[in-house]
């Protein structure tokens, strides 16, 4: 059964977000911003038909802002505006992505402050509500004066000149839209500069990244402290009274998770029996200061996306009270931007750490495990070259982190002097996602192998439901057999929700993740 879901523009929620980018669900206004639609639709059009220049309204765009247009070709420009900025290239965006520029542009017009008519809100849920893509190329847009060319392509398939995808097929947009029931739309005076000014794609694919990475970071901890018991490790690092001193909220709550999925383990009360070793490698025992501290920040991106999400971002902005149209800069994605960077460094560093530790369980002078997780070592060469892939993926991130939002290059014969290149910044999360997902496979196959060269010990129960999993797809590995099938069956797990699973099952009073302590 579809969901219906009504929103409150301003006022979205993350889990309400959440449920969009899913999709399979009916969104609907509060009809209570019907009223300032009205009225700062009612702004433009008296602007429209002055003799007063208004950016947007009755003037060229950009560098061309001090371009008069007569009043019977407004409508036109503004068709013209979507055509000519429609030159985005490269792989559409996906489906997830799509459906949240949709909504969020929807919710942003709809506060009534963009002065444009109801119509072109509801061809945006009538087009979300039909499951339709437009067909968006993701590059081509440097966050700043809107994400111009991803939007123009969204809008361009409103418009019936687009095109729509539809089972992974480009089809024009006209007869899609006619199939559906739904009227092209036609633009008005600033409408179409109002539906391409706005941050909603870089956006939509920040939201993307953080709901991507949400159960991989839950696997991330699984697979962390399943690691700590295949290396006999301590968890006196996981002493609440240790990050209490320190306060950091995130370090605090990982320290948390760590000591539930360790809760009742065997292996750790064998490590309390004549264990010679007085610390264990920053790896095992500083999982908490260093994924705490990337979970704090991704708690704060997480707030700033979601301000974002409900903001008004298009230029010029609507003033009803004071029949007022104010020129601005909130197209600028700056803080999208910073954001997605600090994203970056915490996803690399969720990998970083995670490929260190299979480095440690390796190294059987570190480990005290078999060299390289094989009982016959030299005829096997065990998990040596996949712990070789996980470096090579940890190190691609390292690059791809560097900071999107240092770079500006001038746009619009220098008009646009300086931009945030959040779109980018946003876009090249996912394949950090892939990568750390990845590098966590490894370790969880590694990891599941060092338990058991510890048996008869158990382990946690939450930790043996892990383990248990992965062996229902991947069985152990007591020979050299090609593992690359296992590495995808492993990463599956983590990426897919299987693995944090049992991070979730802790239940109690763990706070979630996103939700500071």
């Amino acid at each position: 059964m579809t969901k219906q879901l009504q929103i409150t523009p301003g006022k979205l929620s993350l889990d309400e977000l959440q449920a969009i980018h899913a999709g399979g669900v009916q969104i609907s206004l509060d009809p209570g911003c019907r009223a300032s639609i009205l009225a700062s639709a009612a702004v433009v059009q008296r602007a429209a038909a002055g003799k007063e220049p208004v950016y947007g309204v009755n003037t060229g765009f950009g560098k061309l802002a001090s371009t008069r247009i007569d009043e019977a070709a407004l409508d036109q420009l503004q068709l013209n505006l979507i055509r000519s900025h429609s030159v985005g290239v490269g792989a559409p965006l996906q489906p997830p992505v799509v459906r949240l520029m949709l909504a969020m542009k929807a919710a942003s017009l709809a506060r009534g402050h963009s002065g444009v008519r109801e119509v072109v809100i509801d061809s945006l849920l009538a087009v979300l509500n039909a499951g339709l893509i437009p067909y968006v190329p993701a590059q081509g847009s440097v966050g700043a004066s809107g994400d111009l060319a991803p939007l123009s392509h969204m809008t361009l398939a409103l418009l019936g000149e687009g095109e729509f995808l539809v089972d992974g097929e480009r089809r024009a947009a006209a007869a899609v839209l006619q199939e559906a029931g739904i009227a092209p739309l036609r633009l008005a005076a600033k409408e179409g500069l109002a539906l391409i000014n706005g941050t909603q794609t870089s956006t939509a694919l920040a939201l993307h990244a953080l709901l991507a990475f949400e159960p991989v970071l839950e696997s991330a901890l699984v697979v962390g402290a399943l690691t700590v018991d295949a290396a006999r490790g301590s968890d006196g690092p996981f002493d609440p009274r240790i990050h209490e001193l320190r306060g950091q909220p995130g370090q605090i709550d990982v320290a948390r998770y760590y000591r539930a999925l360790l809760a009742g383990s065997a292996i750790r009360l064998s490590h309390l029996e004549g264990d010679d070793r007085v610390q264990d490698p920053y790896s095992l025992r500083c999982q908490p200061q260093v994924v705490g501290a990337c979970l704090d920040q991704l708690r704060h991106a997480s707030l700033v996306l979601l301000r974002e999400a409900n903001a008004v971002t298009d230029n010029p902005l609507v003033f009803a009270d004071g029949n007022e149209l104010v020129s601005g800069g909130n197209f600028h994605a700056e803080p999208v931007a910073l954001a997605a960077d600090a994203m970056a460094v915490a996803i690399a560093e969720v990998g970083a750490i995670a490929e260190r530790r299979i480095a440690m369980l390796i190294d059987a002078g570190v480990s005290r495990l078999p060299p390289f997780l094989t009982a016959d070592a030299g005829l096997n060469s065990g998990f040596m070259i996949a712990h070789v892939t996980a470096a090579a993926l940890a190190s691609e991130n390292k690059s791809l982190a560097h900071p999107a939002s240092v770079d500006s290059l001038p746009t619009s014969a220098n008009q646009e002097d300086h931009v945030s290149m959040a779109t980018f910044a946003a876009r090249r999360l996912q394949a950090m996602i892939d990568n750390t997902a990845h590098i966590l496979g490894i370790e969880l196959l590694a990891a599941a192998q060092g338990i058991e060269f510890l048996r008869p010990l158990k382990s946690s129960p939450a930790l043996e439901d892990a383990h248990a999993l992965l062996r229902a797809a991947c069985p152990s590995v007591a020979v050299d057999r090609y593992l690359a099938p296992d590495i995808e069956r492993a990463s599956a797990l983590v990426r897919d929700g299987s693995l944090s699973h049992v991070f979730r099952s802790l239940g109690g009073e763990l706070p979630a993740l996103w939700t500071p302590a």
